[in-house]
């Protein structure tokens, strides 16, 4: 038996799954199949065709990828905002000959033809954009349509000028530069488009209008209840998607000076065809620059590969077909079953192996011996505030708590007659503590820290931190930031319960018990974050103690109370304190004689922590099972104990019926009273503390006197 849970415990330590979820939930796993097909197709065709990869070979690619990936890179951005453009390769012609034109027929100025020419696209743009934005068409229907539209109207202007642009030699040297010149054995014209690549690359990941472009095309409703202007973005992706299909024309015309009828026939499907198989969704919300130019890469050397291999143009046409085919059942089977692959092997859970609990049983001698001391608890608030989490007072005895709204709380003392919303920060508050001014100090689940002046100002003070070296997920963003404590420095310490998961899926990090969690620590002299301490199991309550060397901090799933320096000799260190708890630890606060107060904000079971042995049994029960049958830690009854630095536990507090608190989370000692808060409750509880000192306050154990 011995050796069986020890394998087991390595095999979970050294062999994590969850390395595997987390890499199929990174964006770029999008990319896995299309630079596996780039690399398929520069091995073939290389092979065949040496010549395809020589200096000439290279440059003249240079050149057509600089075309045809500002084209893909036009049609992602339409995409991404959910619409699709079957226009792209009329507008293309269409500004081709405008460019060619105006510069071998009418002789303008280089400066003047390109922007004629950029308006020309600007404008196809724009007359699509305003049918599928604002007059609501069908993007596919209406694109379809003015394909045909922007061709006749090309066709018919071609004949006029089609000598004349051939017979016309331009007079300038930025043109034939343009053209035929190179910096480095590389074309000008994949600098210019290197350069604008990078622009939407920014544009679409870096910033606003690119985030609101991925938002309407993700979920469209849900973009315009949240404020952003649906019907323009539409409309301006659209007038910019024509303008790059512009520049990528004009550099065409520079590179062969003259066109045809068979001008961007066809283009429409080489585009698509990239875009999608680069793994831009057709469904709109997902894909970037690097995708379209990765796929427009592909579909280069494919279609080059087989021409000078001798094939047609209808070969050609019918592969690329085929492959766009592929691609779309590859991106609709992606879509459709992404999530349930992820979920399915993103849960991974960890050996853990808890020592025997305390024992709790009803006139034992252990000091956790069920009791009805909770019973004469009065309540304040009852039915006026949702799910306080944490509660705390400040030196005039005021009470203060998070609801489930995102709200603070104020109930003023002496009689905490009737709430006061101080302020809105969102999230779910959580850990509360003052500062030496008297601000309030607060974290905020899904948001990260905050303080709350006596102003009543919200001031973010911190949502991130260093990131780790060797992680896969986002680990520098604040999940869920829990507890905190102010050390006499002013130095702030919290905890954040797990990497991995966000607030509202905090079980799935019990059913793991891996050690996602960690405790950090936001300096606010110089506004500095940084971790302090990894791999906790869903670290929660912390205390710093008055050596001003050291603080308590609870682990919630591993039922323990340990003791970390992050000052002095032992700086870095961790020294358990209590191993043995008989539920899950939550706050930890001071008492006004030297120990410490902490809350159990459930009890273990038998059944959990046999589980909790066998990682094998919990992942099956996370596939097989629905999630509202798994098995889950008891937060339904706990307690608040009082314990010793050196982990002697001298009494506790139990509400047995449930009458007045069956769940707490947080508690606080102020002037000979315990006020109570618990995760699950609407309401706060007062507790008389028998021989407590009456004139003890939390701030004041702090902090000092007021005028001190």
């Amino acid at each position: 038996m011995f050796a069986n849970s020890a394998l087991t415990r390595l095999r979970y330590r050294y062999f994590p799954d969850h390395v595997v979820g987390e890499i199929l939930s990174k964006r770029w796993t999008d990319n896995a199949i299309p630079v596996f097909a780039l690399f398929v197709a520069m091995i073939l065709f290389g092979s065949f065709n040496p010549s395809m990869f020589t200096v000439f070979g290279l440059y003249d690619f240079a050149g057509q990828i600089s075309e045809f990936g500002l084209v893909a890179i036009a049609l992602s951005i339409v995409m991404i905002s959910g619409g699709i453009d079957l226009s792209v390769g009329s507008i293309f012609a269409l500004c081709g000959l405008t460019i060619l034109t105006a510069l071998n027929v009418y002789e303008l100025p280089l400066g003047l033809a390109v922007v004629i020419t950029i308006g020309v696209g600007a404008l196809c743009g724009a007359i699509n954009g305003i049918l599928i934005g604002y007059l609501r068409l069908r993007a596919f229907l209406t694109t379809l349509v003015t394909l045909i539209m922007f061709r006749s109207i090309y066709e018919l202007v071609l004949p006029h000028f089609a000598t004349d642009i051939v017979m016309g030699m331009p007079e300038s040297a930025v043109w034939d530069a343009l053209g035929f010149g190179s910096l480095f054995g590389v074309p000008y014209a994949f600098y210019i488009s290197a350069v604008i690549a990078v622009f939407w690359h920014i544009v679409l990941s870096r910033s606003r209008p690119g985030w609101h472009i991925a938002a309407v095309g993700g979920a469209r409703r849900s973009a315009f209840n949240a404020g952003i202007p649906v019907r323009t973005v539409l409309f301006f992706t659209y007038v910019c998607s024509g303008a790059m299909v512009a520049i990528a024309a004009i550099l065409f015309g520079a590179r062969l000076t003259s066109i045809g009828l068979d001008t961007g026939v066809g283009m429409e499907i080489s585009a698509l065809t990239a875009v999608v198989l680069g793994g831009t969704t057709l469904g709109g919300g997902r894909g970037s620059v690097a995708k379209a130019l990765i796929g427009s890469v592909v579909v280069l050397i494919l279609t080059n590969g087989l021409l000078q291999m001798g094939g047609k143009g209808t070969t050609s046409a019918l592969i690329l077909g085929v492959i766009l085919l592929l691609a779309i059942w590859l991106d609709v089977r992606w879509v459709r079953n992404r999530d349930k692959l992820i979920n399915s092997a993103y849960v991974s859970p960890a050996y853990l192996s808890l020592p025997p609990a305390i024992e709790t049983a009803k006139g034992s001698a252990s000091a956790f011996a069920e009791n009805d001391k909770l019973r004469t608890v009065e309540l304040i608030g009852l039915g006026q505030i949702e799910q306080p989490e944490d509660v705390i007072l400040d030196r005039d005895g005021n009470l203060f708590c998070g609801n489930r709204h995102g709200e603070i709380i104020k109930f003023a003392a002496p009689d905490y007659a009737a709430p006061e919303v101080v302020a809105h920060i969102g999230g779910f508050p959580s850990g509360l503590a003052f500062d030496r001014d008297g601000n309030l100090v607060v974290c905020v689940a899904g948001m990260g820290l905050y303080m709350v002046t006596p102003e009543r100002a919200v001031i973010k003070l911190t949502d991130e931190t260093n990131r780790s070296l060797f992680s896969i997920v986002d680990d520098s963003r604040l999940r869920i930031a829990d507890d905190l404590d102010i050390a006499h420095d002013g130095r702030i310490f919290f905890s954040e319960a797990t990497i991995r998961y966000e607030h509202n899926a905090w079980p799935l990090d019990c059913i793991e018990s891996r050690g996602n969690g960690r405790l950090i620590c936001y300096d606010p002299r110089d506004g500095s974050t940084h971790t302090v301490l990894r791999n906790r199991i869903f670290p929660n309550g912390i205390t710093c103690l008055p050596d001003n060397q050291s603080l308590l901090f609870a682990e919630t799933w591993a039922c323990r109370i340990s003791r970390y320096w992050f000052d002095g000799p032992k700086k870095g260190t961790v020294e358990p304190v209590i191993t043995n708890l008989p539920g899950f630890p939550d706050n930890i606060n001071r008492a006004s004689d030297g120990t410490y107060w902490a809350a159990l904000c459930g009890m273990r079971g038998p059944a959990l922590d046999i589980a909790m042995t066998d990682p094998g049994f919990r992942r099956r029960m996370t596939r097989r099972v629905a999630p509202a049958n798994w098995l889950f830690p008891n937060i339904n009854t706990g307690c608040i104990f009082k314990f010793s630095l050196d982990g002697t536990v001298l009494d506790s507090l139990w509400d047995l019926n449930g009458a007045n608190h069956p769940m707490i989370s947080s508690m606080r000692e102020h002037k000979g009273h315990l006020f109570i808060a618990g995760i699950s409750n609407n309401r706060i509880g007062k507790w008389k503390i028998p021989d407590a000192d009456p004139d003890w306050t939390g701030p004041g154990s702090y902090w000092g006197a007021k005028n001190a």
